[in-house]
């Protein structure tokens, strides 16, 4: 696949992997992009997962032909793109392998060696020429790594932007690339908004027609739209109104108050009710969701004192993540000794400038008249605010 008259995409489909990093269900599979910028030199754009790097150095082959390439840039360590760093250094033994000073560290502890006898570092703002185009290199520490550069080629204004703008599914997965990048960006950079702000601030200076990300599909048209979401992300505002409904529930009774809530919003012109069953549900698109709209309710039971253990897994994963600048409100259900709001309020202290309602929901076993009224005051609140 040609990017530009010089740059080729040498990436890899995994059509067999089910989890990504070991916990995010990936249905449609996942892409490793590498690419190959073709000049008076020539330079490989990162390596591929392990388990494709044959498949990865045929497609380089197929691009070079008797060419040798001059460069390897290794924008990331993560070895789902650094594992064939020593395939490829074994098989072009003369290339020189461009990356931080960080990444260089790691490739110590990954593989045994830092490559000093063949490697070039690299800093913020330092350049590569090519011939007749011109690497400039943008560090981009904890997106989401600490070792991270993107790379700018200044003759065809593409960003090489690591794993930043990447996805969850293989190229030829035809689906709405927000819903799945959205779920990528807050469960696996979502803790860095500050850091990606850092580094939309600098892409703000460049003049940026295609960005080539590490997954996902290579982005070349309306780039305002992908760059505005990340900034949206990044900052924790709020990308869609509406709002979520997080829930547990023993015995149904939770599920039946936290689906009378949605039905409540609903008829009262809610734009968006997303009602997401903790225990049963992908966590990671229920994250997605309560970053996404600007308001959210816990619901759960009490549970040795505390709260059902999904709600709790649920809630650490939303302030890890830097969960702020939202409207959250609360639904608890407990038989004799009700703590369930007293701890979610707890956990939620770590995140900075959320707004909580004043109405709550207290059930004691099942929903009763006095749970309806208060599911109605708290629906109205939710409205209003």
């Amino acid at each position: 696949m040609s990017i530009t008259e010089d740059i080729r995409y040498i990436g890899v489909n995994d059509r067999d992997i089910d989890l990504f990093e070991g916990m995010y269900d990936v249905p449609n599979g996942m892409a490793y992009n590498s690419y190959v910028i073709t000049d008076e030199k020539t330079a490989v754009m990162d390596t591929v997962d392990a388990r494709f790097g044959k498949e990865w150095l045929d497609n380089l082959s197929a691009v070079l032909g008797d060419r040798e390439p001059d460069y390897l840039v290794v924008s990331h360590m993560e070895p789902d793109h650094s594992a064939n760093i020593m395939a490829f250094m074994e098989k072009y033994p003369k290339a020189v392998a461009v990356a931080s000073a960080k990444a260089f560290t790691m490739m110590k502890n990954f593989f045994g060696t830092d490559l000093s006898d063949s490697r070039l570092v690299v800093n913020e703002g330092d350049t590569l020429e090519l011939g007749s185009h011109t690497l400039r290199f943008v560090t981009a520490p904890m997106v989401h790594w600490p070792e991270v550069i993107m790379t700018y080629d200044e003759k065809d204004k593409v960003l090489f932007s690591a794993d930043a703008f990447g996805k969850f599914g293989t190229l030829d997965t035809d689906e709405d690339w927000a819903c799945e990048a959205r779920r990528y960006y807050f469960g696996i950079v979502g803790k860095y908004g500050a850091q990606v702000q850092a580094v939309l601030k600098k892409a703000s200076a460049l003049d940026i027609q295609t960005i080539c990300p590490l997954h996902g599909p290579v982005l070349s048209e309306d780039l305002g739209y992908y760059l505005g979401l990340y900034n949206t992300w990044s900052s924790y505002g709020t990308e869609s109104e509406g709002i979520v409904i997080n829930y547990t529930s023993v015995y149904g009774n939770t599920k039946q108050a936290a689906e009378l809530l949605a039905q409540k919003l609903e008829e009262l012109g809610c734009p968006k009710v997303a009602v997401n069953d903790l225990a049963r549900c992908d966590m990671a698109e229920a994250v997605e969701d309560t970053f996404r709209y600007g308001k959210a309710v816990f619901a759960t039971t009490t549970y040795n004192a505390d709260m059902f253990p999904f709600m709790k897994t649920f809630i650490d994963s939303l302030v890890e993540r830097g969960y702020k600048n939202k409207t959250v409100a609360f639904m608890e259900n407990g038989s004799w000794a009700p703590m369930a709001s007293k701890c979610m309020k707890a956990m939620l202290e770590k995140s900075k400038d959320l707004t909580l309602c004043e109405n709550e929901v207290k059930i004691l076993s099942a929903v009763n008249e006095e749970n309806m009224a208060q599911i109605e005051a708290l629906a109205k609140e939710l409205m209003e605010k």
